[in-house]
């Protein structure tokens, strides 16, 4: 009884409604270990395969494209930014009949429609492998391609289901369990790595014999641990679930209404992942992996910061445009969107001189091919980052429309950039090349728009941005020189080799930053150093002067 006790304080305890930049830092924390966690997943699974089996780890990547896709363009982000207005709205105006109606109406349309999905991936998968996804592969990988895919196929129906119920947990604040979720399902892939690789026992029954196909049983895996975290947050939340659909509610309309855009918007950014596993099939073994390990790298960042700090202050953004209140509305949209660029310029700057030190993380002793994809990576890191608070910016007012209409601009700038690169023998670093320009493209257009609607760029913060692009190319000045001073050697072929130099380069250059950040009088800078500060000197205690 005191277990079960004990069990439910923690859980009401991480349940607790969080501020802003409580909620930042704990999201931020959770992307950072997930992060990490993914290094080690990677790292474990290119040491096995990437060097004696290329072929079967190019099937693992594309396994995942349609999947992922699905998945993406029905739930995903597209439910996080057109449910948590419409939910919020109806919990200010003290409406929660209509709010878990709304909650458990969208619930069972999107699961229902996701298992749809599932079902229709592993009828066809064969032809969706062969003739969309990687038609580069040979028999053999392409064999075990389609086979992952029915595997993983079951993804899209979990993962609706989780992302449903972690929504409405972001809605009111909830981000523990929310930001867990991710954490969970690298574990389940890792367990599939290191366990499941290697079969399948139970009782003396072999139930399966192992190899790769064991890692697509530990993305399964991780799918459920993230459902299973989701349901566990919302313990205390009150939630009234209904297992029916009631298509009268006004907020579910709203949210159908809502969805298709947001949906295609997201599903372009993973029509494009197909495009580019497509053209990278056709370059020869590793390309596919090794395009989608540096762009799984640079990612990281975008999800630790854009990702991050945007999720934390869209709550906010919402109710203060549900209230009408443009004043507030402009002065959260600009500090999310200065904090951001803070953050992110600089860290793509040191990722670009350090880039090999990074893949040496993720692979033992490193490689060229991915550490060259990654530096064609490097701009998009920046705009990426910046796009996830612009289009927030948009969805905040239920404008699902304008980036809905950009990105459809974008994803043709990024297909011809892509075609014209890999036709003019760039490789996969054109295919990064592309998402770069892409990026760029996108978030110019959308920031000119916003400013044009809602004057929400004023000079302090272009004065701003100026001060952050000069103390981020001094950091960069500095982490080039540190990497001729300390250059990765071949005897650098392990983690525990290459990490204190990364670490000296990368934090001797954030420190400069900082110190010429807070030099400018950076406002945004100061909460970042006062929690160095009170890390650094919290047991130390001021003399009493007598």
């Amino acid at each position: 009884m005191k277990r079960k006790l004990h069990f439910r304080s923690v859980v009401s305890l991480a349940n607790t409604k969080l501020s802003v930049k409580t909620a930042a830092i704990v999201i931020a924390s959770s992307t950072l270990v997930s992060a990490l966690l993914g290094i080690f997943r990677d790292r474990w699974l290119n040491t096995m395969y990437y060097d004696t089996y290329p072929a079967g780890l190019d099937a693992y990547t594309a396994a995942f494209t349609v999947p992922d896709f699905l998945f993406f363009i029905i739930t995903s982000g597209a439910l996080a930014v057109t449910f948590v207005p419409v939910f919020n709205q109806r919990l200010v105006n003290g409406n929660k009949k209509s709010a878990w109606e709304l909650s458990a109406s969208t619930l069972n349309f999107l699961a229902l429609i996701s298992f749809i999905a599932s079902v229709l991936i592993m009828i066809f998968a064969d032809p969706l492998v062969r003739y969309v996804v990687a038609p580069g592969l040979n028999e053999s990988a392409m064999s075990l391609a389609i086979n992952m895919m029915r595997v993983i196929a079951i993804n899209p129906f979990l993962f609706s289901i989780s992302t449903v119920l972690a929504s409405m947990q972001q809605a009111v604040g909830r981000f523990v369990f929310y930001s867990l979720a991710p954490a969970l399902y690298n574990i389940g892939i890792i367990t599939g790595i290191l366990v499941f690789t290697n079969g399948i026992n139970i009782f003396g029954i072999q139930l399966f014999e192992g190899g790769i196909m064991g890692v697509a049983l530990g993305v399964v895996f991780g799918a459920l641990l993230q459902l299973a975290t989701s349901i566990i947050g919302l313990v205390g939340l009150g939630f009234d679930y209904n297992f029916k659909i009631k298509w009268k509610n006004q907020g579910f309309r709203t949210v159908l209404r809502l969805l298709p855009s947001r949906s295609a918007d997201q599903g372009i950014d993973y029509v494009m992942s197909i495009v580019n596993t497509n053209l990278a099939s056709r370059m020869g073994e590793q390309s596919i992996r090794a395009y989608q390990q540096a762009s799984s790298l640079h990612s990281m960042p975008v999800n630790l910061i854009g990702v991050a700090i945007s999720t934390a202050f869209f709550p906010r953004l919402s109710e203060e445009a549900g209230r009408n209140d443009d004043v507030k509305f402009r002065s959260t949209y600009r500090e999310a969107l200065i904090t951001i660029l803070l953050i992110s310029m600089p860290v793509a700057i040191i990722a670009f001189f350090t880039r090999g030190y990074v893949v040496n993380f993720i692979k033992n002793g490193g490689d060229p091919k991915i550490a060259s994809v990654l530096g064609a990576f490097i701009v998009a890191i920046i705009t990426q980052s910046l796009y996830h608070i612009v289009a927030r910016g948009f969805y905040a007012k239920q404008n699902a429309r304008t980036p809905l209409i950009v990105s459809i601009a974008a994803f043709i700038v990024q297909v011809a950039a892509a075609i014209l690169l890999s036709d003019w023998g760039y490789g996969p670093e054109g295919l990064a090349y592309a998402t770069s320009i892409s990026a760029v493209f996108e978030v110019g257009i959308l920031l000119i728009i916003q400013n044009h609607e809602g004057k929400l760029l004023d000079r302090e913060f272009w004065d701003t941005a100026v001060k952050i692009t000069f103390a981020s190319i001094v950091a960069g000045v500095i982490s080039y020189f540190l990497t001729k001073l300390m250059p990765l050697r071949e005897s650098d072929n392990s983690f525990a080799a290459t990490f204190p130099k990364f670490f000296i380069i990368a934090g001797t250059s954030l420190i400069l930053y900082v110190i010429i950040c807070a030099g400018f009088k950076i406002k945004e800078i100061r909460p970042f150093i006062d929690k160095f500060n009170k890390i650094l000197f919290r047991n130390v205690k001021p003399k009493d002067n007598k």
